[in-house]
């Protein structure tokens, strides 16, 4: 009973850090980085507490699963987050004295974080599916060398053997528990957001109509008599305030358009297209402006990839990308084009660009109204963009590093080409 009960003591510890991180962290805190510090801290305290209450099988047999709480943090919260929660487990054994178990502890460190860094890259682009699997084998390969360490240390014993087994075991089922727990309120949370973001939305795109055929009146109005008043005869500097007047108005009109552009539903007569002809298509028409940027576009596209889509639509949303990330190039560069088939039924379509990047918080911004990293920018054209990819059952994800680039992925299910 008393082994439960130990048991269930390492569990709660576990629990608390991801409840508080949903509960408070996630609510409260919006910077990432301040958001990881945090979790690290947290997954610390639990981390100290497992190994300060450890499960009891015997007279000096002692068993803790430090090894949850390290995997987890370690693979949400990246490098840093390892490095520290590494440092703590080897601070706390030296405070309990040298001897064989804080080698042994060292050296199945040693051993194992650089192999969950390196797949932790893997975890962070990965599904909940393949996250799961990686998190578990991870868990198991810490067990296992932390067992041939201990034999190398020690020799063998069975009823070591018994207890390592067991650890191995538990670790796992906890391991694949926590797991699962994180992704799935994950999942929740996404959902929460994506419904709170779709009312918002709606009451947007239910005005937008209204408002832009009110605005759009006067606007052409004004227009009208600039246009009338720009006589060859006026001084430059007059011409000079009138042409500038023109170009805002027109401006204020390609806003409007966005909006009629996301306030209309998108045109949902779809037909099978060959994604590979569109992006071929999509570079023609963005070629000339790539070339103004002194940006090069390369291409490494699939032929014979199939989708049910608004050919129109899709070319509009790529479009805007594109557009997107020639223009975070001042200085020139390269895009990169790409379609592949995936295993999983999807098309997918990746742009790639050298450009000036974005952090974590502006990535989760983007395809907000009135979000945009460009001075004159509204976000509109990002936004409608989304909205068309949503409308064919698609996703899109974003990898950016500051000053380094950013690659937008667009998933779309793939058909069969004779169907």
């Amino acid at each position: 009973m008393s082994i439960i009960k130990d048991f269930l003591l390492q569990l709660s510890l576990m629990v608390v850090p991801i409840f508080i991180n949903f509960t408070f962290v996630l609510e409260k805190v919006k910077s990432h980085k301040n958001r990881n510090i945090l979790m690290s801290i947290l997954w610390g305290i639990s981390i100290l507490f497992c190994m300060s209450f450890p499960v009891s099988l015997g007279q000096n047999v002692r068993l803790d699963l430090r090894i949850v709480p390290l995997i987890l943090g370690s693979l949400y919260g990246g490098f840093w987050s390892s490095i520290f929660l590494s440092a703590l487990i080897i601070a706390y054994r030296l405070y309990s004295g040298f001897g064989i178990g804080f080698y042994n502890t060292v050296l199945v460190l040693l051993l194992s974080i650089p192999v969950i860094l390196i797949f932790q890259k893997y975890f962070a682009r990965s599904e909940k599916r393949k996250r799961v699997k990686i998190a578990v084998g991870l868990c198991l390969y810490y067990c296992f060398i932390g067992f041939i360490i201990f034999i190398i240390l020690r020799g063998f014993s069975i009823d070591y053997t018994k207890v390592q087994i067991f650890q191995l075991i538990f670790g796992a089922i906890a391991t694949w528990f926590f797991i699962v727990l994180y992704e799935t309120i994950i999942e929740i949370n996404q959902i929460r957001t994506e419904l709170q973001n779709a009312e918002k939305l709606k009451v947007i795109s239910e005005l937008t109509s209204v408002f832009a055929h009110e605005i759009r009146n006067p606007m052409q109005v004004a227009r009208g008599f600039l246009q009338l008043l720009n006589d060859p005869d006026l001084p430059k500097g007059k011409k000079e305030y009138i042409q500038i007047s023109l170009e805002e108005l027109d401006r204020a009109n390609e806003i409007i358009n966005d909006f009629l552009a996301f306030g209309k539903p998108v045109n949902n007569i779809s037909e099978r297209i060959d994604v590979g002809y569109q992006l071929h298509r999509v570079v023609k028409i963005i070629q000339g402006y790539s070339l103004n940027h002194n940006v090069q576009i390369k291409t490494e596209i699939l032929e014979d990839g199939w989708i049910h889509a608004n050919a129109q639509k899709l070319n509009q949303s790529l479009i805007n990308i594109v557009k997107n990330a020639i223009e975070s190039m001042p200085n020139g560069g390269m895009v990169w084009i790409s379609s592949t088939s995936t295993d999983d039924g999807f098309i997918r379509i990746s742009i790639k660009d050298q450009g000036i990047g974005m952090t974590k918080e502006q990535m989760d911004r983007l395809g907000y109204p009135f979000y945009s990293l460009k001075e004159s920018g509204t976000g509109l054209g990002m936004m409608v963009s989304y909205q068309i990819i949503r409308s064919f059952k698609g996703k899109i994800q974003v990898k950016s590093e500051k000053d380094i680039g950013t690659e937008f992925i667009i998933f779309l299910p793939k058909i069969n080409g004779s169907s």
